[in-house]
């Protein structure tokens, strides 16, 4: 079987897809007649770890366009089933869905794989692939426990970017990182089980939101384990948390692929749960006040991505259609302007070994392509029209306006004259203009810049040509961003955004770059709730011991009681006369004998 599919790839693909969609009820002797989206970026990725590294450089690149060559032979609609412990287990379906966020995630494998081609080591370019090769693995995964596999999977290979900046802090954020996905898992699990308990089934589709004595515990449980990784409200300080604490090339890769996944499972799942709007609108505000006073720029750019995210949570709660469109567009268009910068803020770490906006300032004179990528970055995130951002930002904020939801467009309108302040002037503004922190470093790699390059090519092509998206799209929703209200719109909000920036500036009343930490919700538990807990915990701790010490002075107090009683001094060390002996001896035996007989 294996063979005849190879050949009829070679000769026509049309034929493969034809063939592949054919497939069900598969066993595991017919595994290796079909190539699962993701094994040839596991394939790579096991390749890399064993590889000398000028030859692991070579796969970090060529996986993931095989990958994609690979999974242009899929048609919609192909099933794949294998027969497992009883159940049929789902290990590919194939929908526009899936195989747009096929697509982006091997786009963005290939884009994080050329931006680390310097790297010497091993680990993260390896653990970078299959990390991908997860993500890969989850969106075309067509059942709960697939998913929990490749869920897992995910968290178990991205915390190893974090870990390869070797030290100590880096160690304590990826345990935090692993402990919180290790729980979504788990979380993700449960809720499997009890869907599978109340209705026979695991299926990855359609969910309903309601009370718990309505719809079950299961939707809800699934919710909070997606909202984990989507990085919801309360539940989004690991993003902050590891990101920043990543190396410049581990957090490319990480800004590409859980949250994004998780993007995904909300709009096959829960698309149109009015939930999701709420929490959305939440999403999309609050990050920017936390984003404006953030003196860590990577950590500004963490902020930011929970603004995105937000923007999509409420398209994929407005329903489909429209909403999930745009929430798709704007996740897909996310992972290559958020990625492009963070790959130039990641080449002035590479370069300076610094990440502040305080310590930096002036690297436009060595740095001016490192500079010029950000910028279109910087554009493409606050939706300036000819750039992507614009071309599904405005799709999500149009289906919240035809939707009714007018408080929930206002609040997008704010949110998006905040990320032009925090994303679209602080990032560019801070570490290659503003104050000249005297810094003369070498411009960025040849190979992060073609990176860059590429991403920021994508960013004008799509804005211009947004069709190439759009006709991908899961839904037949007609959409024109390039109307004279939306772009007239857009420019007014980025003008007078820019407006207030600069009068900020002028009047010296925007918020400095300090060297400062700012506190999150994860302060209460990693601060607040240990010192409130100190006090009733040495309380118990002081009678734990006064109890232990008073048991102990009673075991040795009765000790010396026996001993002294034995002892020749004692009652019982005293010679007895052998008559008393004799009578007490026969004494006991009589009673012995009496209950031996009246147990009869």
């Amino acid at each position: 079987m294996t063979s005849s599919l190879l050949l009829a790839a070679a000769s026509d693909p049309a034929s493969l897809s034809t063939t592949m969609s054919t497939v069900r009820g598969i066993d595991i002797d017919g595994i290796g007649g079909w190539m699962h989206p993701a094994l040839p970026l596991l394939i790579g990725a096991a390749l890399i770890a064993f590889l000398p590294s000028r030859f692991g450089r070579w796969v970090l690149v060529l996986a993931p366009i095989l990958g994609f060559l690979n999974l242009l032979g899929f048609e919609i609609g192909t099933v794949v089933e294998l027969p497992m412990m009883g159940l049929a287990l789902q290990v590919l379906e194939v929908d526009k869905l899936s195989l747009l966020f096929g697509y982006l995630f091997h786009l963005a494998a290939l884009l994080a794989g050329i931006y680390a081609l310097h790297l010497d080591d091993r680990l993260q370019p390896s653990t970078g692939l299959a990390y991908a090769a997860a993500a890969v693995g989850a969106v075309f995964a067509g059942d709960l426990l697939v998913l929990f596999v490749f869920w897992e999977l995910l968290a178990i290979t991205s915390v190893f970017q974090i870990w390869a900046r070797k030290s100590d802090q880096a160690f304590g954020v990826g345990m935090r990182y692993l402990t919180l996905h290790i729980s979504s898992g788990l979380l993700l699990l449960g809720g499997a089980a009890v869907l599978f308990k109340e209705t026979g089934a695991v299926e990855l589709g359609k969910m309903e939101l309601g009370p718990v004595g309505d719809v079950g515990l299961g939707p809800w449980l699934l919710l909070i384990a997606v909202g984990l990784k989507a990085a919801f409200p309360a539940l989004h300080t690991w993003l902050v948390d590891a990101y920043p604490a990543a190396t410049p090339t581990g957090t490319v890769f990480l800004s590409s692929f859980t949250t994004k996944t998780a993007i995904y499972v909300l709009a096959r799942c829960f698309a149109g749960a009015d939930e999701l709007i709420v929490v959305g609108a939440v999403m999309a505000m609050f990050p920017i006040f936390y984003a404006v006073i953030e003196n860590d720029l990577r950590r500004v750019l963490g902020y930011s991505m929970i603004n995105q995210i937000g923007f999509m949570v409420v398209g994929i709660g407005l329903g489909e259609g429209l909403g999930v469109n745009g929430a798709v567009a704007h996740a897909f268009n996310d992972v290559i302007f958020k990625g492009l910068l963070f790959m130039s803020m990641g080449a002035v770490l590479f370069r300076t070994g610094k990440i502040n906006g305080s310590e930096l300032g002036g690297l436009y004179k060595t740095m001016p392509q490192t500079a010029g990528f950000c910028m279109v970055g910087a554009a493409s995130i606050s939706a300036f029209p000819g750039f992507s951002g614009f071309v599904s930002k405005s799709m999500v904020m149009v289906a919240a306006a035809h939707d009714g939801q007018v408080l929930v467009w206002l609040l997008l309108l704010f949110a998006s004259a905040g990320v032009f302040h925090h994303a679209g002037i602080k990032i560019p503004f801070f570490a290659f203009y503003a104050h000249d922190s005297g810094l003369r470093p070498k411009e960025a790699p040849t190979n992060m810049r073609v990176a860059m390059g590429i991403s920021a090519l994508l960013c004008v092509g799509i804005g211009c040509f947004p069709f190439l998206l759009y006709r991908m799209l899961p839904y037949d929703a007609p959409y024109n961003p390039y109307d004279v209200t939306h772009v007239v719109t857009q420019l007014q909000l980025l003008f007078f955004s820019a407006l207030a920036f600069v009068t900020l500036m002028l009047l010296k009343i925007y918020p400095p770059e300090l060297r400062s930490t700012n506190l999150d919700v994860d302060w209460i538990w990693r601060r607040l709730i240990p010192r409130v807990c100190r006090l009733p915990i040495a309380l118990c701790g002081a009678v734990w011991g006064g109890l232990l010490a008073g048991a102990g002075d009673v075991r040795r107090s009765g000790l010396l009681a026996v001993r002294w009683l034995h002892s020749p001094a004692g009652r019982f060390g005293e010679p007895w006369p052998t008559g008393r002996t004799a009578f007490w001896a026969a004494l006991l035996l009589a009673v012995m004998m009496m209950v031996a007989y009246a147990s009869r």
